[in-house]
Formats: structure tokens, C-alpha cells, sequence
């Protein structure tokens, strides 16, 4: 096994950082006031993978811009996956048929890592396991056009550059302005949820690159 899964599987056997790691990147109010992370009752089921990969002697892993349409993540970046169906015996199962059903990834020769902490998704009422996979070397990627506007591929290096770690005011649903922290990853803005799972990751693997 490559040392950087093994550090990682040991990792998320381990205590994780959780929300204190999860809120970093929380957008705030423009009074500073933070949201709330307690998941609401009734509120969906939803898992999402991150698939690292090797590459040319550098690990990674993929996002998605999701495309226009009407609903409240729309043009954001994310990673893949989406609600349960009530065929998925649970939501590592829906995390891997996600990612093969919007980036064309054989949910057969995923292995499994580990988990990061359940986020709940204020915007759209979803709580969240990010399941960690992994694969021996770069995939083909095949979007889903209905699902998919571009794949992006994330150096797991840069997510580790705090210069890449940014904040910006941003004008949400019903001219809300809100301070939203933001990873700027590969020319994209990757903020909200996303930056949230990504703020829990970069804390678990803080040790490996000896940051901190």
C-alpha cells in the first residue's frame, strides 16, 4: 500500500477533527454570526466521495462544477455524489454509485479508506458522509452531461498551500450578504459544503505533510 493511503487509512480510524475542523471554512453572516450545524429533523441522506488518486508521482482528487439550473447549489463546485436511493443499503453505497453514475468511475475498483464527519447542508437541507476512496492510478473520467458541467482534478499539494485558503463577501438567496472562506483550487472558487469537507481533510492530513 502507498504510504500516503496508509497514513491516511490509519487517520480516519483515528478521532477526527469534526465540526471544530468543519467550521474554518463555515461561511459567516456579515455581523460574524455563524450558521447552525445540527442537522434539522427530516433532513435527507446524502453521501459524497473523495477519490484520491496517483498521477505522475502527485496525488489527487476530482471535483465537479455542477451545472445551471434551478436549485440552490447550481455552478458550484462539489464533489461527486447525491441523495440515497432507497436501493442503497446505506451511503457509502450511495457515494460509490454517485461517482459512477456522474464521472464514470467503475464503483467496483474504488477501495475504501475510511469516512470523514456527517455535515449538514443548511441550503439544502441534506446531512452528508464524505466517503474516502481510493484507486491505483488516474482514471478515465466520463461526465455525466445532465449532472456534470466540467470535471476539475485537485492536487491534494495545493489544497495544503494556505495561500490558497481565501475569503471573499458574497451576495446568496434573497440578497443575503454572507463572508464566504473559499478554496481557490485549480481556478476555481470551492466554498460552502465543499470547502467545509475539504477544511476536516486538510486537518487529517496536516501530520502527513508535517504542517502545524
Amino acid at each position: 500500500m502507498e504510504p500516503f493511503i496508509r497514513f491516511l487509512t490509519h487517520a480516519l480510524q483515528q478521532p477526527l477533527p469534526g465540526p471544530a475542523a468543519q467550521a474554518l471554512m463555515m461561511p459567516s453572516m456579515a455581523d460574524k454570526s455563524r450558521f447552525s450545524l445540527q442537522a434539522k429533523k427530516g433532513a435527507r441522506a446524502g453521501g459524497v466521495m473523495i477519490l484520491f488518486y496517483q498521477h505522475q508521482g502527485e496525488w489527487f482528487f476530482p471535483l465537479i462544477q455542477r451545472p445551471d439550473y434551478d436549485g440552490v447549489h447550481a455552478k458550484q463546485m462539489s464533489f461527486p455524489g447525491g441523495k440515497k436511493d432507497v436501493e442503497d443499503p446505506d451511503l457509502v453505497a450511495t457515494a460509490l454509485r454517485e461517482t459512477e453514475e456522474e464521472i464514470g468511475v467503475d464503483r467496483k475498483k474504488i477501495a475504501l479508506a475510511g469516512q470523514l464527519t456527517e455535515l449538514y447542508i443548511i441550503a439544502s437541507n441534506f446531512n452528508v458522509l464524505p466517503v474516502i476512496g481510493h484507486l491505483p492510478a488516474r482514471p478515465e473520467f466520463v461526465a455525466d452531461p445532465h449532472e456534470v458541467d466540467e470535471i476539475i482534478e485537485v492536487k491534494v499539494t495545493d489544497l495544503m498551500k494556505d495561500a490558497l485558503q481565501k475569503e471573499m463577501p458574497m451576495t446568496i438567496l434573497h440578497g443575503v450578504t454572507i463572508n464566504a472562506p473559499y478554496f481557490d483550487l485549480s481556478g476555481k472558487i470551492v466554498w460552502g459544503a465543499t470547502a467545509m469537507i475539504l477544511a476536516e481533510l486538510k486537518a487529517v492530513l496536516k501530520a502527513y505533510f508535517r504542517i502545524g
